[in-house]
């Protein structure tokens, strides 16, 4: 199993729209073979500060899930939500 941490600092007058739009990329992720679980979650001391939770069967479903459409699209969708570019963590 492969885990992995996307940060993502949210620009307040985005947020609502930015929650609206990532329930697509999350139920997507989700049904995508190799998908164990694809979740995000808020910093509690940092409003707008958030990270997905991402864990795949492996190398093989990273990359696949990296071309998908719905990944794709949020990618280029992203970018008016955040305030900086997000940060990826493999952790194992």
């Amino acid at each position: 199993m492969i885990t992995m941490h996307g940060y993502m600092k949210i620009n307040k007058d985005h947020r609502t729209e930015f929650l609206e739009k990532v329930k697509d990329v999350i139920a997507a992720s989700r049904a995508e073979t190799g998908n164990i679980s694809y979740n995000l979650y808020e910093n509690t001391q940092e409003q707008n500060h958030f990270v997905m939770l991402e864990e795949w069967q492996d190398e093989e479903a990273i990359e696949i899930h990296g071309k998908t459409e719905h990944f794709q699209n949020f990618l280029k969708l992203a970018q008016s939500f955040l305030l900086e570019a997000p940060v990826i963590k493999r952790i194992s």
